[in-house]
């Protein structure tokens, strides 16, 4: 039975995982169209604040539908904090944000972590 509750736990994990990786390419691809370094300080703040002063183009479509895929991104990590806990959702977004960064590099934002 152990091993039965710790694999159901672990397709939980994965589940959640999937679902804030999608989110999260949805929101890098966004924010690349509208050229905005969400990760740099303060940038996602804006954003949710309908602030579009930090596009580096102007596109209120894709500014809009970034600010809502933001909004998304903050309710399913909340989800996934009641599931996985917050240290497991906070190691998940890590992983998935150095991920995006090898794939899109510096055009998010940010420091980079030292390695």
């Amino acid at each position: 039975m152990t091993k039965k509750k710790s694999e159901k736990s672990d397709l939980g994990g994965t589940w959640w995982a999937k679902n804030l990786d999608d989110v999260a390419r949805e929101i890098a691809r966004l924010a690349t169209v509208c050229n905005v370094r969400i990760l740099d300080a303060g940038a996602i703040e804006s954003v949710l604040k309908n602030d579009a002063s930090v596009c580096g183009s102007a596109n209120p479509i894709a500014f809009r539908k970034l600010r809502e895929t933001l909004m998304m991104h903050y309710h399913i990590r909340e989800k996934a904090v009641g599931v996985l806990g917050e240290s497991a959702t906070r190691e998940v977004i890590a992983n998935i944000v150095e991920n995006l960064r090898e794939r899109i590099g510096e055009r998010l934002g940010g420091s980079s972590p030292a390695k």
